[in-house]
């Protein structure tokens, strides 16, 4: 008997990039035909959320726990914890990620020196391979866009002048599945894209004079860039014959950034990026797997980061150790067309302090479900008509009364874990 070959995981996280911005989802200001395609021969989520701001959503979606359980401070993840990369690992799988990282030693020399050389180090992060942006201290970032300052396992990278990051990123990433296309691999690919810097691409006018000025007015080539390279990635596996033993998914890391208006349907949508309302964390989620039987294209159960780390243990045919501790719940029984057990509600712990330029923002805590969201200051809301959270509810109905109870259950058993 022919063993059957483990499947191979592919985990790509854009970086501010709201849903919103995909032709799928709605949106009309970009075009985005390879995202689209992979939701149309996959699994598209329409209720799957991130934290409002991109360290804490790395740290939930890398360690599979609420952030009160393991955060430290912005771009910063705790030395101590276990990331998916050490799981897969564990399962026999070669790890790798490309692209950015930004979770040791964020802050400047003046401010809150105390963090200064503190969080983990991508070798330390359970990851065979690491190309990576933003390896070292924050002064020492430099671009991540045109002539991109690069880190891998041997160091900074001295042949990237006049290269584009994104093309860098995506091209280690196709050629470490080669170099392990007989072997099960996960690939950790934390885009650069769409963060601002709002930077020129390479299909954008004037690109070689223009590289390095910034204007919002890129943004649309950015997330344009960004699809493309999502369908390099897809091709590059048809290529190697891998496409229908690779998982990919394609999540954003939260909502896109507060200076672009974007066309929802007939609607002008401004970015979100940095507030706990759907325009700042929910986020467009698609799941394509070649050799597998998907059910409804479209999914309106809920997700959010902490689901990952199963859904990846379920899909190699492994268990997490029994002391590790786990917030989230598997979503693969949507991939594969079996009847799932989804969640009934997501819980957000979202405090981003201490962190360098985030002194306006406090600690929130809030759950959910698909129409009703509570805080833990009683602030409910009916997201259905009010998305946006502008009118909380003041007098309660029937079926509000019964959400808030059910939502308050939940903030009172997590409050009892912290």
């Amino acid at each position: 008997m022919v063993e059957q070959r483990k499947q191979n995981i592919i985990l790509i996280l854009a970086d501010d990039l709201g849903f919103e911005c995909l032709g799928c989802y709605g949106g009309k200001s970009y075009n985005t035909p390879n995202l689209d395609a992979m939701a149309a021969s996959g699994t598209q989520f329409t209720h799957a959320y991130a934290l409002p701001l991109c360290t804490p959503t790395r740290a939930q979606i890398m360690t599979g726990k609420y952030n009160f359980r393991n955060w430290k401070a912005f771009g910063i993840l705790d030395p101590n914890e276990k990331t998916f990369g050490h799981y897969m690992q564990h399962a026999g799988y070669k790890t790798c990620i490309t692209g950015k990282w930004q979770l040791w030693s964020y802050n400047p020399p003046s401010f809150e020196p105390e963090w200064r050389g503190q969080g983990m180090l991508p070798e330390n992060a359970g990851f065979d391979e690491f190309f990576l942006w933003h390896a070292g201290h924050t002064e020492d970032k430099g671009s991540r866009y045109a002539d991109p300052l690069i880190f891998d396992n041997n160091g900074l990278r001295r042949d990237t002048k006049g290269k584009y990051g994104p093309d860098l990123y995506a091209e280690y990433l196709l050629d470490f599945a080669k170099r392990y296309q007989n072997q099960p691999f996960f690939i950790y690919y934390p885009m650069a894209l769409t963060h601002g810097p709002f930077m020129p691409t390479p299909d954008s006018p004037g690109w070689i004079e223009n590289r390095h000025k910034g204007n919002v007015e890129n943004f649309k080539c950015m997330v344009e860039y960004a699809d493309k390279i999502v369908g390099r990635i897809m091709n590059g596996l048809d290529d190697l014959g891998l496409h229908d033993d690779t998982l990919v998914m394609f999540i954003g890391d939260n909502g896109s950034p507060t200076e672009v208006v974007s066309m929802l349907g007939n609607q002008p949508f401004r970015g979100g990026k940095g507030k706990s309302t759907d325009a700042g964390t929910r986020v467009p989620l698609i799941a394509s797997w070649g050799n597998s039987e998907t059910g409804t294209n479209v999914c309106d159960d809920l997700v959010d980061c902490s689901d990952f780390l199963p859904t990846m243990m379920e899909v190699v045919g492994t268990s997490l150790p029994s002391q590790a501790i786990c917030d989230g719940r598997s979503f693969l029984p949507q991939l594969v067309g079996k009847r799932p057990n989804p969640r009934k509600w997501i819980y957000a712990w979202h405090n981003p302090l201490p962190g360098w330029s985030k002194e306006g923002y406090r600690l929130q805590e809030w759950a959910q479900d698909q129409t009703w969201k509570l805080y833990s200051d009683g602030q409910l809301y009916n997201l259905v008509i009010d998305a946006l959270e502008e009118y909380p509810i003041e007098e309660d109905t029937e079926e509000s009364k019964i959400a808030r109870k059910n939502l308050q259950s939940v903030l009172s058993h997590m409050k009892q874990q912290q």
